[in-house]
């Protein structure tokens, strides 16, 4: 069915098969997770809401989801659809926002203009800008999705003053929680349940497939390579640098490294260079950077070497020369680097967390270092957080009391403990706390 048809059948309030795809599927998928980024209801005041987010993560799936629902809520002629990836340029763009923001039905209580992939139309924010300048979208809801990260970002702020009298009107798209993989799945994985989400990375087409065959498909990993592949092409960057980079921070892991350092692992001609590639990953949402933290001035030190912790479990899945692809082979890895690779299960969980309360930065995370400790994450104000392979004890931080008082360290890893000072707390249930403050 082509956009016309889809459009056509929205306008008669007729959801009929094939008007909405990617939700015609998941009604015959026997695993169905609830999405939470923090967007649970769509606003019913008019202006533009952008939503970004990595591609196989069910922005798609959402966006026909919010369709349907305005359709059964606020009927016929209340909602529309475009698809980016179908629009050839800008003109063809707003030659069929017009089009479509004229067949709304008068009395609609609500107008909700929905545009999927809007990033793959080149110079789009310049059309949003023009058509809410000459009053096209007066009384329109537009809401958008993309995966094209650096310009979503970047159109979000060339929109000042064009998106409504919206709260909020940015959020990325994050991945399903470990409690909803759980509750929909966890009589399949049983005790490999972190194993499985981590190899997923919380990705929904991921997290079915290994709950129902217990390995990662290839096409999914395959799909996840071309995504960031067409995006290093599209900025005008190498495909063999990307991969070099990529090879660099999976053997680097933890471990702090500064930008002429990772040039040179990478081959790449300066620490420009590589700051260019680490900044394109970071706003693909694939990688985070993680600053050193000075504790006096509680600020972080850019001048520091940094750790480049994934906060896409699927993407370093999808890169790993390990080829990951089961419970089986995450048990099989040595134990320093399954520690590796839990570190970034917690920072992914970081990001998640920042990116649904609204942190403008969600990918800036921060590590503390002195000469004789250090510890993996800093959630400011007062909260810092250790990731263990294995067993723990808080005689291993017995330091951490005198060196932040007041402070609370959550010792992430198999055991469970409690003091005035340091938690111990399992990876299921780290994992599993809801979004919110932590414990105290």
């Amino acid at each position: 069915m082509n956009v016309n048809d889809r459009n056509d059948a929205l306008f008669r309030g007729e959801l009929l098969r094939g008007v909405l795809p990617h939700q015609d599927r998941l009604a015959r998928s026997a695993r169905v997770f609830r999405v939470d980024f923090g967007l649970a209801e769509l606003p019913e005041e008019p202006g533009i809401l952008l939503v970004r987010g990595a591609r196989q993560y069910g922005k798609s799936t959402w966006l026909e989801g919010r369709v349907r629902a305005t359709v059964e809520a606020f009927g016929p002629a209340s909602a529309y659809l475009l698809n980016g990836d179908a629009l050839r340029d800008g003109d063809a763009l707003r030659e069929s926002v017009l089009e479509l923001v004229g067949l709304f039905r008068d009395d609609s209580p609500v107008r909700r203009l929905f545009i999927d992939e809007i990033t793959a139309v080149a110079g789009w924010e310049k059309v949003l800008e023009r058509l809410v300048d000459d009053g096209d979208l007066e009384g329109v809801l537009v809401v958008t999705t993309g995966s094209r990260a650096t310009d979503l970002r970047r159109g979000a702020e060339l929109l000042p003053g064009r998106k409504g009298r919206l709260s909020r009107t940015s959020w990325l798209f994050t991945p399903i929680p470990f409690a909803e993989f759980v509750r929909v799945c966890g009589h399949e994985v049983g005790d490999g349940a972190v194993a499985a989400y981590l190899l997923s990375g919380g990705s929904p087409v991921a997290l079915a497939e290994i709950a129902a065959t217990g390995r990662l498909p290839e096409y999914v990993l395959e799909m996840v390579r071309d995504w960031i592949h067409g995006e290093c092409a599209r900025s005008g960057r190498n495909r063999p640098s990307l991969m070099a980079v990529m090879e660099t921070v999976l053997r680097r892991g933890g471990t702090p490294v500064g930008q002429a350092r990772l040039a040179r692992e990478a081959g790449l001609a300066n620490n420009t260079v590589a700051a260019g590639y680490v900044e394109l990953l970071a706003d693909l949402m694939v990688l985070g950077i993680s600053h050193a933290w000075d504790p006096s001035l509680k600020v972080p030190v850019r001048r520091k070497p940094a750790k480049f912790p994934f906060v896409n479990m699927l993407a370093a899945v999808a890169w790993d020369p390990a080829g990951l692809r089961c419970v089986d082979d995450f048990d099989a890895l040595p134990e320093p680097r399954q520690g590796v690779w839990l570190e970034w299960l917690v920072a992914q969980e970081l990001w998640r967390r920042a990116a649904i309360t609204g942190a403008p930065d969600p990918e800036i995370l921060l590590h503390w270092r002195s000469r004789t400790n250090e510890l993996d994450f800093v959630v400011p104000p007062d909260g810092f957080v250790e990731v263990k392979r294995g067993r723990s004890s808080p005689l291993e931080f017995g330091w951490f009391g005198r060196v932040f008082p007041g402070a609370l360290l959550e010792v992430v890893g198999a055991d469970r403990y409690e003091t005035r000072t340091i938690h111990g707390v399992p990876m299921a249930d780290f994992l599993g706390r809801p979004v919110g403050p932590r414990p105290s």
